[in-house]
């Protein structure tokens, strides 16, 4: 269902559930602008600053740091609060050296985990889909919006490591069974695993994969909720030092 509202403003009931606000406390919320993720799976950038984070007391203070520059969204400052910020996205506030990649918890909520200052310049995207363009060349579609060209040799649901700011591909992590997987969506969200099967169906049925935990407990999820993340070890910090 669209989560309905005016085209500046957002009724507070009606924002998405993962959202850190109360909604009795004031009729209306920030609304993020059109961008890379879409609403049900973004935060707006003033949310994250004066809500999430606490480094402004009111709106207007978080205004005026956005629109100062003062927070990197991907290596870049950006000006909007309303910029819609995502899964995967990195986080970076220079002034007080504090470093985030934004992930979903086990209740599908967005949080922000505290990375490395080292582990800034890069970030994960899940190939979502691909063409054939002008001359032979590969157009991924990557899960925050971004368009990479490129020589053949990717598959849909694999994940690109993806430097930022300059959006070089770095490396490549396979879709494939033995990696290292998080679950985004369903029951299961939030939890790690290593590949053990996937299920490819012949019929209108979704593809399912087979998960297998550090604990050796197995469970089934759908193939899109899969993001992998690794091969031997995870390419990123986990919530809890998974």
């Amino acid at each position: 269902m669209a989560i309905m509202g005016s085209r500046k403003h957002l009724k507070r009931f009606k924002a998405p559930k993962h959202w850190p606000i109360h909604p009795k406390e004031n009729k209306w919320t920030t609304k993020p602008n059109a961008g890379p993720h879409a609403i049900e799976g973004s935060l707006p950038l003033l949310l994250i600053v004066r809500d999430i984070l606490g480094v402004a007391d009111n709106a207007r203070e978080a205004k005026r740091i956005i629109n100062n520059g003062e927070i990197l969204v991907d290596g870049r400052a950006r000006k909007d609060y309303k910029f819609p910020v995502g899964f995967m996205d990195v986080i970076e506030i220079p002034k007080s050296e504090k470093v985030y990649r934004v992930l979903p918890d086990e209740k599908g909520r967005l949080t922000l985990q505290s990375i490395a200052a080292e582990n800034k310049d890069f970030k994960l995207c899940k190939i979502t889909d691909k063409t054939t363009i002008r001359g032979g060349k590969t157009q991924l579609n990557l899960h925050d919006g971004r368009n990479q060209i490129v020589d053949n040799g990717y598959k849909v649901g694999d994940v690109v490591i993806l430097k930022v700011p300059e959006q070089e591909i770095t490396e490549s992590i396979d879709f494939a069974k033995g990696n290292i997987g998080l679950i985004t969506g369903g029951k299961h969200t939030g939890e790690i695993g290593r590949i053990k099967e996937i299920n490819i169906t012949k019929s209108s049925m979704p593809n399912t994969v087979e998960m297998e935990t550090e604990d050796k407990n197995t469970f089934l999820t759908l193939k899109d909720y899969v993001f992998v993340i690794g091969k031997e070890k995870p390419a990123i910090a986990l919530p809890g030092g998974k």
